[in-house]
């Protein structure tokens, strides 16, 4: 195996910071003369490692940037569909005419050849993942619900992947620490229907908080565009329902469906979606498992998305 094939086929680890030619590919792209001044880890984010970088250019102008590298790229295309550089980049160009912030593509390598990881060199947003307070939670509601408008009225959608569920029901298994088994597996044959019918746009397709940036209170950007598809507008709702439940509990999930009925002037959201998108986090062998503290909320959550789809008590 040469040394090309072995770098694009090798896994980082979350916190590995890049390597020295990496760098060197970034002072490429940013010109003769440029220099990297600061590298910082980002938090958060499963398949990806991403640092914040300060490039200063040879007449001394200082970029703030991204550098985005998938991080398991084998694990990561058996769990997500064309999980790939390429289709962030096609996203990205997108959303160029977006009226909610999102990234600006400065540089690729999707391939590996230049870097120790397929890569974006992307511009960085101002701003933190938010952490409201019970107080502040509605109007940070009210904010997540109206910036989906714009992102589902991005032209072009269609020329991005269809929308496809991360799991494909071949295995349907419970969670490890389920409560309730039988519950699950009456989210398994719900998720195993005919989706209701619904027209297709461009999606998110991972909107949860912590793809979200604030500064004071205000929404400032929507990051992490690599499973974005062409789908029904549900999925993204379902995301962040489901996300929210689990970090503010069924309420703020609640909330948030009623906040986007209202800014959205009127939206009926089939429950069939919320089901889909919790039996998406399994099985428990994906990059993204199930925390056992987390079952019982979840299982509060699928008890009432179900009820509104069959008679049968849980």
């Amino acid at each position: 195996m040469d040394a090309v094939t072995e770098t694009r086929t090798s896994s980082l680890t979350t916190a590995e910071p890049p390597c020295a030619a990496t760098l060197r590919w970034v002072e490429e792209c940013l010109g003769s003369g440029s220099v990297v001044k600061m590298v910082r880890p980002l938090l958060g984010g499963d398949s990806h490692v991403n640092h914040a970088l300060l490039v200063e250019t040879r007449s001394g102008i200082g970029h703030r940037l991204v550098l985005r590298r998938w991080a398991h790229p084998g694990e990561a295309a058996l769990d997500h569909h064309e999980f790939s550089p390429e289709r962030e980049i096609a996203a990205l160009a997108l959303l160029a005419g977006c009226e909610i912030p999102t990234p600006c593509l400065v540089a690729a390598d999707p391939s590996g050849v230049h870097c120790d990881a397929p890569a974006l060199l992307i511009t960085r947003l101002i701003g933190h993942p938010p952490r409201p307070s019970s107080e502040e939670l509605p109007e940070y509601l009210i904010q997540l619900a109206a910036a989906l408008l714009a992102v589902h009225a991005v032209k072009g959608g269609a020329t991005m992947p269809p929308y496809i569920p991360h799991n494909r029901l071949d295995s349907r298994l419970p969670p490890r620490a389920a409560l309730r088994p039988q519950l699950w597996d009456r989210a398994f044959e719900i998720a195993a229907g005919p989706a209701p019918a619904a027209d297709a746009h461009f999606i998110h397709r991972d909107y949860h908080p912590d793809n979200t940036l604030w500064s004071n209170g205000r929404l400032t950007g929507i990051v992490d565009w690599s499973s974005a598809s062409y789908g029904p507008a549900a999925v993204d709702i379902a995301h962040m329902r489901r996300d929210l439940t689990l970090q503010y509990g069924v309420g703020a999930a609640d909330r948030f469906l009623d906040t986007f009925d209202q800014v959205s002037g009127g939206y009926t959201h089939d429950p069939y979606w919320d089901v889909r998108c919790v039996v998406d986090l399994l099985p428990e062998t994906c990059v993204r498992a199930i925390s056992d503290c987390r079952i019982p909320v979840l299982e509060e959550y699928l008890i009432s998305r179900i009820a509104q789809i069959t008679t049968s008590p849980w």
